[in-house]
């Protein structure tokens, strides 16, 4: 049997792809839906032919990472981390933990 792998705070998104293909399919919703729960996975079904949860397993991703951010178990800063902040000038991009709009606003030179 197929198990994921055991690193921490890796995110890793089962995709059931040709979800279109109903009438084909090998593994059903509650099967396939089981294991992502047995070993801790999100779990989505897409097409890319009719383009059904492409971006948004991407997304989900994107949202969980940046919440891990938010919470501290994730640091970009750390090596070692497995993520890491890209260009320098989309750093100031991120709001500032706890900072609110007012305090956002004050910062824009807008």
């Amino acid at each position: 049997p197929l198990s994921p792998p055991n690193i921490p705070n890796i995110i890793i998104i089962l995709c059931g792809n040709k979800k279109d293909l109903d009438a084909d399919r090998e593994v059903t919703f509650l099967e396939a839906s089981r294991f992502a729960q047995e070993n801790e996975l999100m779990f989505l079904e897409t097409s890319a032919l009719t383009g059904e949860n492409v971006e948004e397993g991407f997304l989900k991703c994107a949202r969980t990472i940046l919440n891990k951010i938010d919470s501290g178990e994730l640091d970009p800063e750390r090596m070692g981390s497995g993520i890491q902040y890209g260009d320098a000038s989309l750093r100031q991009l991120r709001q500032p933990r706890g900072a609110g709009p007012a305090q956002i606003k004050q910062q824009c030179n807008c």
